[in-house]
This record gives C-alpha cells, sequence and structure tokens, in this order.
C-alpha cells in the first residue's frame, strides 16, 4: 500500500489560501481566515509568508508554471512547427485538461477575479499567460507559411485567432462550473476548434486535389 505523502505547512497554507480567494475573493479574506483553516496562529503563518501579497504572488507563480505557459518551454520552434496540426491538437488538448482540473480552475478563477483590481497580476497574465503563447505560435505559424504548409498571412493575427476561442471555452468551462451546470457541450469544443481552424488554414497540394 503506497503511503500518500504529508504536505507541508506552506503547502497548506497555498491550498487553504486558494480555495479561500476563488470561493471568498482576494480583499475579504484575511490572514487571520487562512491561519484559522490551516490550524496555526497568524505568527505561525508568518514563518513562512511575508504576508497575504506574498501568498497571491507564490499562487499566481503556481499558474504561471502550469502546462499553459510552458506549452512551448524547451521545445525548438522549428520542431514544432514540422509536427503541423498535432501541435495544435496538443495545446487544445492542455487548454481542455487544465479547464477540467480543480487545482487549474481555483487559480484561474482566481486570476479573473483579480485582474480588474491589481496591475501586477495584469501584467503577469497579459505578458507570461497570453502574449508570450501567441508570440511563440504566431513564430511557430511563420516557419509553416514558409513550408507552404499553411496559407500566407499575418502569423501573429492567425495565432490571436487561433488561442482566443480556447480561453473563451476555457472560461465557459468554469462558469458553468461555478453554476453547477453541464459542461458536456464544451467537452468535444477544443478539438473540433483545430480542426476547424486547420481546415481553413492548410494549403492543400495540387496532387492531393486527385487523389
Amino acid at each position: 500500500m503506497m503511503s500518500v505523502p504529508v504536505k507541508t505547512k506552506k503547502e497548506l497554507i497555498l491550498e487553504v489560501s486558494l480555495r479561500l480567494f476563488s470561493e471568498k475573493g482576494y480583499k475579504p479574506t484575511s490572514v487571520r481566515d487562512i491561519a484559522k483553516e490551516v490550524g496555526i496562529t497568524q505568527s505561525g503563518l508568518y514563518n513562512h509568508f511575508k504576508g497575504k501579497d506574498a501568498i497571491l504572488e507564490a499562487l499566481i507563480a503556481d499558474l504561471m508554471s502550469s502546462a499553459v505557459v510552458k506549452i512551448f518551454e524547451n521545445k525548438s520552434i522549428d520542431e514544432l512547427a514540422k509536427k503541423g496540426k498535432s501541435v495544435l491538437f496538443s495545446i487544445a488538448t492542455t487548454f481542455k485538461l487544465i479547464s477540467f482540473d480543480k487545482k487549474n480552475e481555483a487559480l484561474f478563477k482566481l486570476l479573473m477575479q483579480e485582474l480588474y483590481k491589481n496591475s501586477a497580476i495584469r501584467d503577469i497574465y497579459n505578458e507570461h499567460f497570453y502574449q508570450a503563447n501567441v508570440k511563440k505560435l504566431s513564430s511557430i505559424f511563420f516557419i509553416m507559411m514558409q513550408d507552404e504548409t499553411i496559407k500566407h498571412g499575418d502569423p501573429l493575427f492567425l495565432a490571436h485567432e487561433f488561442f482566443s476561442p480556447l480561453f473563451f471555452y476555457q472560461m465557459q468551462v468554469n462558469l458553468l462550473k461555478i453554476d453547477n451546470k453541464s459542461n458536456s457541450s464544451m467537452v468535444t469544443l477544443f478539438e473540433k476548434h483545430v480542426d476547424n481552424f486547420w481546415e481553413n488554414n492548410k494549403v492543400v497540394k495540387e496532387n492531393a486535389l486527385f487523389e
């Protein structure tokens, strides 16, 4: 029988904070609330974090190290471009899995709540969570265009066009979960988006027309 890893106090603080922040909101949640839920004193909490802002920063850093941000990490743009449609499926599948993961759901909910209130989080979201991935995908599309894999056009616009529905689907899944509504209709949309996007942008080889 495998033993269950015991969580450290720091891990418990982050876990409880994420739940409270996503349920009550960041501002209404106090350090006292967090310490009480964890079962430690406030001074005990301060042994691990300087305050609530430090906890929030740690949680956002966790989101920034999530699968979405790491889609292109340590991978050659040229090699990814050669994969064609399959690389787009990988991206869409990552978004889909994260949408149905409870921890990432809570992190995403927290991020959405704080975007309008916290300029630092807005900068993180825009630069690292969205723009960085859009720029990398646009580089992949540029190579695909040069290789005559997809039609020529504006690769940056095309990257925005590919990512935007995925963010929308992710948001819809989370909203349906909040209201305890079925999200089964969303399950296949991620893959359908890839199929539709690829059909509209791929280059049809002349000899393929006569197959």
